[in-house]
């Protein structure tokens, strides 16, 4: 199967390996950026068929370019949400583009006559709030945003989809809706202009962590993510799905070993030592983005993927291989030295 198929935010880590399978697949795609003074050098790094490609402006929250793109389409993935390396000053910095902007998405996919809209969620939607004494979670489980834990971004997920399938119930029933909630995504990099998930591993390598706090995280291959959606968009009877994309919970101490392991002499400034909690929380005292990750030390969230295996047969690659395919590809463009 392969048609017309609209996906935002086309600069995207998640969306460009979206597009390239969906183009190599026989689909023509039309997606947006904000500004198309982008669109040679986004054309540069996804390396794929041009003529199936076309680029339109569109910014999450403004009406404008969102009828072009999506004009044509019989399938949209709705990939963009903001994802900031940095705490914003408020939640509302995220949450508006993150809810405005998948219901504006919604919108002109129901005007534009979408039968299928995949979207992007984020296992922040799924495994937070529940108080520390539930640990393995599942597409039943839902974030509670007014808990502690949830700091903005998880909330801005949460209240996204919530938000995007209150609309889809009440506005567009006959549309087919389902989304794909990716753990950490990694995996190798198309260019040097790198995703914040990426963030962990590039501070590893060059050795900005003092050592070793005791957070973890599910790993998942950004191909198998993309793979995931292309699915969600071509397989029959989707409609209300929800999928959790995600590998096996590590914690920053393996994924530190398998650096260790995997590069040799290229990962000497990894940490080793495990840096205690205390220290962690004194340092969140001073800094936003680690007061923001206090509530992880010790926190087991592991979400399972199983429903897609069950589904399509769906299932992760090698976490080792997603890490070092990150780790290599930022030495190799220059984001990290070592």
């Amino acid at each position: 199967m392969a048609g017309h198929v609209f996906v935002s935010g086309g600069s995207g880590y998640i969306a460009g390996f979206l597009i390239r399978q969906l183009i190599a697949e026989g689909w023509q795609v039309n997606t947006t950026i904000r500004n198309l003074a982008r669109e040679a050098d986004v054309r540069g790094w996804l390396n794929v068929d041009n003529s199936k490609l076309t680029f339109f402006a569109a910014d999450l929250l403004n009406d404008a370019g969102w009828a072009e793109a999506m004009a044509g389409c019989s399938h949209a993935a709705h990939v963009a949400s903001p994802l900031p390396a940095n705490a914003p000053k408020h939640a509302d910095e995220l949450i508006t583009p993150a809810r405005e902007g998948a219901l504006r998405a919604l919108r002109f996919a129901k005007e534009a006559g979408i039968k299928r809209f995949v979207m992007t969620s984020s296992v922040a939607a799924v495994a937070y709030g529940h108080g520390g004494a539930k640990h393995h979670f599942t597409e039943a489980d839902w974030t509670n945003p007014d808990s502690p834990d949830a700091y903005a971004y998880v909330k801005s997920k949460t209240i996204a989809e919530r938000a995007a399938r209150d609309w889809v119930a009440a506005n567009a029933p006959e549309m087919e809706f389902v989304t794909v909630n990716p753990s950490l995504v990694l995996g190798p990099l198309l260019a040097a202009d790198f995703s914040t998930s990426l963030e962990a591993i590039k501070k590893l390598i060059e050795g900005s962590m003092p050592g070793l706090p005791r957070i973890g995280f599910s790993v998942v291959d950004v191909r198998d993510v993309a793979d995931l959606h292309v699915r969600c968009l071509t397989a029959p009877n989707m409609a209300g799905e929800r999928f959790i994309a995600a590998g096996p919970f590590l914690w920053l101490g393996d994924v530190a070993a398998i650096l260790k392991s995997g590069l040799g002499q290229q990962a000497r400034k990894v940490p080793t030592r495990t840096l205690p909690n205390v220290l962690v929380k004194l340092f969140a005292l001073f800094d936003p983005v680690v007061k923001q990750v206090v509530g992880e030390l010790d926190n087991v969230r592991d979400t399972s993927a199983q429903h897609a295996l069950d589904v399509f047969g769906w299932k992760t690659r090698d976490p080792a291989e997603s890490i070092l395919d990150t780790a290599r590809d930022m030495m190799r463009l220059g984001i990290v030295k070592v």
